[in-house]
């Protein structure tokens, strides 16, 4: 039996998720639901009417920052993910109701336990940094 990977180290994370593949599947889950679920609503309309894009940038991103291929930084460049999108106003709401989307997305894909967990886990750091980006631009309390 072979030892549990240690997500976070190497490329662990990445390859639990499925490597790209699984990583376009788990954002093409993300983007479905965050079209379907009502709570997502104020969220989606900050998007483009297509996600085609958004879906690709998602995609990318994660793959570099689960240990991967820096897909991102190769095709569209260096990011500062909080500073990118404290263009919006982004608050508590809008961060969890991203949350949301992505927690279903992650149980919709065949994941093991301890590694949906973990993601999600990972997930709120970005999502506090964003809100409180925006919310230093943006002035809210």
């Amino acid at each position: 039996m072979s030892p549990t990977p240690s997500y976070g180290v190497g490329d662990a994370s990445y390859q639990a998720a499925g490597g790209i593949d699984g990583l376009r599947r788990l954002v093409a889950d993300f983007y479905q639901l965050m079209d379907e679920l009502p709570e997502a609503g104020a969220l989606r309309r900050l998007h483009a009417d297509s996600l085609e894009l958004a879906a690709d940038k998602l995609a990318c991103f994660l793959s570099g920052w689960l240990g991967g291929p820096k897909l991102f930084q190769e095709k569209y460049g260096s990011i500062a993910i909080p500073a990118f999108h404290a263009q919006w106003p982004i608050d508590d709401k809008l961060s969890e109701a991203w949350l949301t989307c992505m927690a279903a997305a992650i149980a919709r894909q065949p994941y093991t336990a301890d590694f949906a967990e973990y993601l999600l886990t990972q997930l709120r750091v970005p999502a506090q940094r964003i809100v409180q980006a925006s919310r230093n631009r943006h002035g809210h309390p």
